[in-house]
């Protein structure tokens, strides 16, 4: 039963990113601390994680700015490391309270729609990055701080989804690297993965088709409110 809901879990992170472009690990991360031990719930979301990515990039690779991205993933490759030595380091009790702080705060300044300045100046991208790959490696959750970003530059839906994608993809596989030599892909990990690829293809074809039926806004509000919801029980827990 309890692997039934872990793959429900994966199927609705990565149906969540293939409609919104994001959100894989912010809705898998705020769910399966409660069924899985933080530090098996970590290195499992980053593999699920990258191969959202590279299933949604091979969809976008046609919309990607590498231009508008490098800067972003650079500075990541230096927070990664400090992140994923963060997760070995402290207390999992500490560890999902400030996951669920992340989680609510994000989820806060997307519902109440904050219209934020455009950041031009080059040294906006390297913040994001690195609060992204801090995030990314400790709690597989890059995306706040680089979505943040990606709405203050003003780029269009397609080439959104595309280059936080693209960004992603590189994120993640440099956190399971991380993971694999932290000795943290054990085969527990791998018999979840194994369990969740069917639920990961069919999340992100179900995500992406009804992308065109679905208004996405509409789409990313319920799951901001839910992300609410979820990060305050971490809090609490």
């Amino acid at each position: 039963m309890q692997q039934l809901i872990i793959t429900i879990i994966i199927f609705l992170s990565a149906f969540t990113q293939g409609l919104a472009g994001f959100g894989v690990a912010l809705v898998a991360m705020a769910l399966l601390p409660g069924l899985v031990d933080i530090h098996q719930a970590a290195p499992l979301v980053a593999v699920v994680g990258l191969t959202v990515d590279i299933l949604l990039l091979i969809y976008y690779r046609d919309s990607v700015n590498v231009n508008a991205i490098w800067r972003v993933l650079l500075a990541s490759i230096v927070g990664i490391p400090l992140g994923i030595w963060a997760l070995s380091g402290v207390d999992e009790q500490v560890f999902t309270a400030v996951l669920g702080v992340i989680l609510a705060g994000y989820a806060i300044y997307g519902l109440l729609n904050f219209k934020l300045p455009e950041l031009i100046h080059p040294l906006w991208a390297y913040l994001a990055g690195f609060l992204g790959g801090v995030l990314g490696g400790a709690f597989n959750t890059s995306g706040p701080p680089v979505v943040i970003y990606a709405n203050c530059r003003r780029w269009p839906p397609r080439e959104f989804k595309s280059n936080l994608q693209g960004f992603f993809i590189i994120n993640s596989l440099l956190v399971v690297l991380g993971h694999g030599l932290g000795g943290n892909l054990n085969p527990a990990v791998w018999r979840g993965y194994l369990w969740s690829l069917p639920a990961i293809l069919l999340g992100v074809l179900a995500g992406v088709g009804l992308d065109r039926v679905i208004n996405p806004q509409v789409f990313r509000k319920i799951v901001l409110v839910l992300l609410v919801i979820m990060g305050l029980r971490l809090i609490l827990a």
